[in-house]
């Protein structure tokens, strides 16, 4: 690699318009594939950062001059002349040899083209396009099959040498004339003249041309083509392509076709389909390109195809009338399948819109009725074609396939609906290796994923699909993990029934993930968790990693029904029993183990961590390779310590509690209580203004009467809309409203009262003036001195004023301390 590195070390440089050479870097050179040039171009890269210093395609016709040994120098365009200068000569050798490769020319030549006066350039390449565009193509005879091969091969070359000869292959019925001398060479057994053909015909096609295709790929001329290339030179002996096409690879018409057209056109999408595919050499880089046109060629004829069908208006149905009724043998209908799978097949190549198309046609036709028929058979190939065309449908819309599922559930036994079907034919895969299983697992996911239900015009489609698969099917999809772990070891631990399970638990790790409250009921009413746990004790690690991934799922998600569930279950028992078989051993199982226990320790998710260290944390007393344990001890020890110092430095009942958290929260982080309790306020207006006390009278328990003076020590407060507000300590003399603080005669503790307004009798106070209230109450439009709003805040407070009788919105002052 350091070699070629060396040997491959350049300095660029780029002619100035001063006729200089500038120095553009030093990199490292290299040919290769350009998709947007499509071409091959020379690729310089900065030594210093990778950055591309060069980035040229190696043109045709521009001449290439090597100089020196280790210069190679040319003109792009009219301003822009290059030159590589190399380290090694290798390194020129090497470049000048894949220049020479591109424009087929000699590599021991210094010059690649004549170099044209700048002058006469434009005139040169116009003399050059004209004696490419007027060049003929020898007689089609069979001693001048060598010269036609060799002329096929340089048009390919230049461009307006392609669309010169495949203009000439058109108007001349040329294709037509050498396929009558392949049938000549083939007759005489003339093998050289045969090579020749084969590439004749293999450059026509790379010439990439549709008109050409439609010469080539005709009903009466198609076989002969084939016949032409079983004449591979690299091979040592001819391919019989035709004899396979016409004994082995039979079209049975399931149906009767009727069309002629789509019959014909059936046929030729298959034999042009096994040229590109069977027959054809695998492209190199530079023919890839070459055939883009027969791929397209490939790909409306199966739009066409798939067109055609579903416009005959007999077809479609007299399929389906087939594939479903009884009196149908199994030969036939097996034939019906694979047709209709093909058929699926081709509308993968439709555009969105016909495709919406076609698969409302197949709804309406009963294709989903007839899939659940096919499960219902023993024919396996038959299933497996079933599933096939169903994953086609539930990946185009697994709505449409929801709603049939709801649907036949109102007159169906569960054992017969499609989605039990096909968990069914899950489970009883007989495939070793599960490949029908992990696909079907894959249908089953996108039916159940919440995701792919938010876009739908029916609301409801995520609660009653979901409803109903909890009710109708989980049973069916976990009954082999139930059956396997009726023990506290799995009853059977083979390869294939640990691979099922694992797909199992897979789609049961989605759904803990993903539908919340359906799947939790149905852990905690089954029991689930149990059961799973119990597959740690497999022998297979892949299992036993699947379990853990689902208790680390649940685990994840944070919900105390979960952790109350675990903890009421002692079901971390299995994991710490899974930890100690697992002993002093490095994998990946106590990797996962330790993980577990980190994120608890980490999230500090407390019930769990108590319930670890309460119950468990003995086993784990010898583990000091981390510190995992050590912090859950440490965290449970910090947990207790806080609750025991809360107890006599804070006694406080519950009402001072709240009101002393109100003040140790930002102001505008609400817990949601919190929000539900001031959400319920009455509405503050001028005509009902409701007094302070009252209001807390109506908002709190009986119980909560009384409020610590240690609380208003702390913090006082303001009412502002009906809500409370922790501002900064700074004082102003603002509103009408005011707080009387007396005592109680049956507690200490101070109580606030609402101040009379300027209109206000002795009757609408809710609290009566103690005589021995220390804070006076204050005269009429003074009020209290109280909190203000936050000083960042701009908006100017408003309050209502009773006055004449009515009331009017005034401007509050803002005063500063």
């Amino acid at each position: 690699m350091a070699d070629t590195n060396v040997r491959r070390r350049v300095k660029l440089y780029m002619l100035s318009e001063a006729r200089n050479w500038d120095d553009q870097g030093t990199g490292h050179v290299s040919s290769a594939y350009v998709e947007k040039f499509k071409g091959m171009s020379l690729l310089v890269r900065s030594e210093e950062d990778g950055s591309i210093l060069l980035e040229s395609k190696i043109q045709a016709l521009t001449a290439y001059q090597k100089q020196q040994d280790t210069l190679i120098v040319w003109s792009e365009a009219d301003n822009y002349d290059y030159a590589l200068s190399f380290q090694e000569k290798a390194g020129c050798d090497e470049i000048w040899e894949k220049i020479c490769q591109v424009q087929g020319k000699d590599p021991s030549v210094d010059i690649t083209q004549d170099i044209l006066d700048p002058e006469g350039e434009d005139m040169e390449e116009e003399r050059l396009e004209e004696l490419a565009m007027n060049f003929d193509i020898p007689p089609c005879e069979l001693s001048r099959l060598e010269e036609i091969s060799e002329l096929f091969s340089s048009c390919l070359l230049t461009p307006t040498k392609r669309e010169r000869l495949a203009i000439l292959l058109e108007s001349e019925n040329y294709i037509k004339k050498l396929l009558e001398l392949f049938h000549m060479c083939e007759d005489l057994e003339n093998i050289e003249g045969l090579h020749h053909l084969y590439e004749i015909f293999k450059n026509i096609i790379l010439l990439n041309k549709n008109s050409l295709f439609e010469i080539m790929f005709a009903d009466d001329v198609i076989m002969d083509v084939i016949g032409v290339l079983e004449y591979d030179p690299a091979q040592p002996k001819p391919n019989r392509h035709r004899d396979y096409l016409r004994t082995e690879a039979r079209f049975k018409e399931v149906i009767p076709i009727q069309n002629e057209d789509l019959l014909q056109k059936i046929h030729q999408t298959y034999r042009v389909q096994f040229i590109q595919d069977v027959i054809l050499p695998t492209p190199s880089v530079f023919e890839e390109n070459m055939l883009s046109t027969l791929t397209s060629f490939v790909f409306f004829n199966k739009v066409e195809i798939v067109s055609m069908i579903q416009e005959d208006e007999k077809f479609l149905p007299s399929l389906f009338e087939v594939l479903t009724s009884d009196e149908t043998d199994d030969e036939k209908r097996k034939d019906c399948i694979l047709f209709l799978k093909e058929f699926c097949t081709f509308s993968q190549t439709l555009q969105a819109h016909n495709r919406d198309a076609f698969f409302k046609i197949l709804s309406h036709m009963g294709i989903l009725g007839a899939i659940e028929i096919i499960l219902g058979l023993e024919d396996e190939q038959m299933k497996s074609t079933a599933i096939d065309i169903f994953s086609y449908i539930v990946e185009y819309s697994p709505s449409m396939v929801r709603e049939h599922i709801l649907l036949e559930s109102q007159r169906q036994d569960d054992d017969e609906l499609l989605i039990n079907l096909v968990i069914d034919q899950m489970i009883t895969d007989s495939d070793p290796e599960l490949g029908g299983a992990v696909q079907l697992m894959g249908i089953i996911r996108l039916l159940i994923d919440p995701e792919n239900m938010l876009g739908t015009t029916n609301k409801t489609e995520k609660t009653e699909f979901l409803t109903f698969f909890y009710k109708h099917s989980m049973h069916v999809l976990t009954a082999p993990l139930f059956a396997n772990t009726v023990e506290d070891k799995p009853s059977k631990d083979d390869y294939q029934t640990c691979q099922l399970l694992a797909l199992i638990l897979e789609l049961l790790t989605f759904c803990i993930e993903h539908h919340t409250f359906h799947i939790r009921n149905y852990v905690t009413k089954k029991d689930l968790l149990r059961r799973v746990l119990v597959l740690l004790k497999s022998k297979h690690a892949f299992l036993s990693l699947s379990a853990l991934r689902l208790l680390r799922h649940m685990v994840g998600l944070k919900d105390e029904i979960y952790n109350r569930y675990i903890i009421n279950g002692d079901l971390f028992k299995p994991v710490v029993d899974a930890f100690i078989a697992n002993g002093n051993r490095y994998n990946l199982l106590n990797s996962a183990l330790i993980e577990l226990f980190e994120y608890i320790r980490l999230e500090d998710i407390k019930s769990l961590n108590t319930y670890i260290v309460e119950m468990h944390i003995k086993s784990f007393e010898h583990v000091d390779y981390v510190d995992t344990f050590k912090g859950l001890v440490i965290r449970y020890d910090h947990q207790k310590h806080l609750a025991a110092s809360d107890l006599p430095d804070k006694p406080l009942d519950s009402m001072q509690s709240l009101v002393s958290s109100r003040f140790r929260k930002d102001a505008r982080a609400l817990e949601d209580e919190e929000e539900i309790w001031f959400n319920e306020d009455d509405e503050f207006d001028g005509e009902n203004i409701v007094p302070v006390t009252d209001m807390l009278k109506n908002k709190l328990d009986s119980g909560f009467e009384q409020i610590n003076r240690l609380i208003i020590d702390k913090a006082k407060t303001t009412v502002r809309d009906g809500d409370f507000r922790q501002s900064p300590p700074r004082l102003i003399n603002k509103g009408s409203i005011s707080f009387n603080i007396s005592r109680s005669p049956t507690s200490n503790s101070p109580s606030p009262t609402p101040a009379s307004s300027p209109n206000s009798t002795p009757n609408n106070s809710p609290v009566s003036k103690s005589p021995d209230s220390k804070v006076p109450l204050p005269a009429s439009k003074t009020g209290l001195v109280g909190l203000v709003d936050y000083p960042d805040e701009d908006s100017e407070e408003e309050e209502e004023e009773e006055e004449d009788g009515e009331f009017h919105v005034n401007k509050r002052p803002r005063l500063s301390t």
